[in-house]
């Protein structure tokens, strides 16, 4: 069976974040060096993301069955959270490191090894996310976004570490070393954020972009043979969009000729992101009944929220 591109992009950044791992861990030990032992753990946790995104992946490209009716794509939401997660918890991880330094002191060594290593990892890290962000573009993906967008964070924070060494190397105050690091433990910490957020608002079912919602109602109102639309609802898994919409017709027209209306409006919709597959649910309406529709969400009788309107 073919691999996708999004599972090869996590296993060729599982095997750049191993490869960095194993340098920036043998001379982060042998160095003493707060700054690249903080970049060596967050390769490893780099290792780690990266295999839980190709798992994620993998089930999130699974079609919908019996069980699971939409499918598996908010898979990918999870694995953003968790990733976010992982990053933020490797940050305190690094600042608290930094802190230890900085009060009981060390001394870095091995600075020349350490400089070639952060070098080398700079080059690698930045191949890598030129990777990363041409899969992002092509599928679309969270979880290599996600991915492209750690590494990218990892681009400034080996910089940050080069910087060091290198101050320490000129100057020879090892306190440099301790506060470039708690610097990159604020700086990681802060770029979690972003992917958090971005897969808890799926889970969450956050409405599409505003610029696609604004697009789709465009379509809807501008077909000449729809009257009016609305209870219109949108959402994506990372993978799928998701959108229903009631439109109103004429009473009498044909059951057949209402499809067709439906089938082409949908045409157009799924050409505002070709990346994403799409789920789209039509209802059609003789008439425009968006109180009985927010009657029916409130959990009261029609008459009841008539009642009230009267009233209000």
């Amino acid at each position: 069976m073919k691999m996708s591109a999004q599972k090869k992009a996590t296993v060729v950044s599982t095997s750049v974040a191993s490869l960095l791992l194993v340098i920036k861990l043998l001379i982060g030990v042998a160095s003493g060096s707060v700054a690249v032992l903080a970049s060596a753990i967050d390769s490893l946790l780099d290792m780690l993301v990266s295999v839980l995104n190709f798992f994620a992946i993998k089930k999130s490209e699974e079609n919908p069955d019996e069980e699971y009716h939409y499918g598996k794509g908010k898979v990918q939401a999870i694995a953003a959270v968790i990733e976010g997660t992982v990053i933020t918890m490797s940050g305190f991880y690094i600042i608290y490191e930094a802190m230890m330094k900085l009060i009981k002191g060390g001394e870095t060594a091995l600075l020349a090894p350490s400089f070639i290593a952060m070098l080398l990892s700079i080059g690698l890290t930045y191949g890598l996310v030129k990777y990363l962000l041409k899969i992002a573009r092509e599928t679309n993906s969270l979880v290599i976004k996600a991915d492209a967008l750690h590494y990218q964070t990892d681009l400034w924070s080996n910089g940050a570490v080069l910087l060091a060494l290198g101050l320490v190397w000129i100057s020879g105050y090892n306190e440099i070393d301790a506060i470039i690091g708690l610097a990159i433990g604020l700086y990681i910490i802060y770029s979690a954020y972003e992917i958090i957020v971005e897969g808890v608002e799926i889970l969450l079912d956050k409405a599409l972009d505003g610029e696609i919602v604004a697009a789709i109602g465009e379509i809807l109102s501008k077909h000449p043979q729809i009257t009016s639309y609305h209870w219109l609802r949108t959402r994506s898994d990372g993978t799928t969009n998701f959108v229903e919409f009631h439109m109103v017709l004429r009473p009498n027209m044909l059951l057949l000729e209402a499809h067709r209306i439906a089938d082409e409006v949908e045409e157009k919709m799924m050409e505002l992101d070709e990346k994403k597959r799409w789920i789209i649910t039509p209802h059609f309406d003789p008439y425009d009944d968006e109180a009985m529709n927010e009657a029916m969400l409130n959990g009261t009788s029609l008459v009841t929220h008539h009642h009230k309107e009267d009233n209000a």
